[in-house]
């Protein structure tokens, strides 16, 4: 039997690259009133929306930046080898630690599904956002999402049936001391048996008013929240810009800080 291919399963579940796309540059130019050319994916993984966002133009390029070699080689010869020459040479990966300065600068920075929550201390965040900001061109944007609520502070489950596969997103456990969560991915390919704990992360949850004092002193002018509506069971995908937010037991924001 062939091996699970976990990244495909991943994207289909949680990432969809060609609407981040579109969802991304709508948020930008909800803010900026123009859209962005230069794009960097930090935490980027199989660096699929990179390859997307090069897709929209011979003037849009990206940035891809992880610690993970299999990820990154994973996107090379599954999404890379799938552009037109000039898409290729408009795309750059890289394996780094986001914590360094990344270079050219860009108009726009995202780190998605919570990924920056792998960083644990103050400090370390702080020196993450101060990065960005100076890696941003003038009136760049970082994005970041972010979620929280009462549901998240406990063990939690959620299962999401797809055509050929069932996914299960766990949160096992929260520590109110530090803060801190360890949550996993599962996957059960029809006619196969489940497999657990396919992605694993330990994460601290931050929390809004943190992630947003510490850009504030990492330089950034101001921040704005895109609040997710809630359909009465979930999240509906749609994203407006709020001053107060609501009282869901789990919600996911956006995040964008300007510089």
């Amino acid at each position: 039997m062939a091996l699970m291919d976990k990244y495909k399963l991943y994207q289909k579940a949680v990432q969809q690259p060609d609407v981040d796309v579109k969802f991304f540059r709508y948020l930008y130019k909800d803010l900026k009133g123009r859209n962005p050319k230069r794009l960097r994916e930090d935490f980027c993984g199989t660096a699929g929306v990179c390859c997307e966002w090069v897709k929209l133009g011979p003037d849009y390029t990206a940035q891809g930046r992880d610690l993970s070699e299999e990820a990154l080689d994973y996107g090379r010869d599954h999404y890379l080898t799938k552009l037109t020459p000039g898409q290729r040479r408009r795309v750059k990966l890289t394996r780094e630690n986001v914590l360094e300065r990344g270079a050219p600068p860009v108009d726009l920075i995202f780190a998605q599904n919570f990924s920056y929550f792998a960083l644990k201390r103050r400090e370390d965040l702080k020196r993450y956002f101060v990065n960005c900001r100076k890696s941003l061109r003038p009136g760049g944007v970082l994005a970041l999402d972010i979620f929280g609520g009462a549901g998240t502070l406990k063990r939690n489950v959620e299962r999401s049936d797809y055509k050929s596969f069932v996914f299960w997103w766990e949160q096992k456990g929260y520590d109110p001391v530090t803060h801190e969560a360890r949550c996993a991915l599962h996957f059960k390919p029809r006619g196969r048996r489940k497999v657990y704990d396919v992605f694993t992360y330990e994460w601290r949850l931050w929390t809004l008013p943190e992630v947003r004092d510490l850009l504030k002193e990492a330089g950034f002018k101001r921040s704005h929240v895109y609040w997710e509506g809630d359909d009465g069971r979930r999240g509906n995908g749609v994203f407006t810009r709020v001053e107060r937010g609501g009282i869901e037991l789990v919600w996911i924001a956006m995040l964008l800080a300007e510089k």
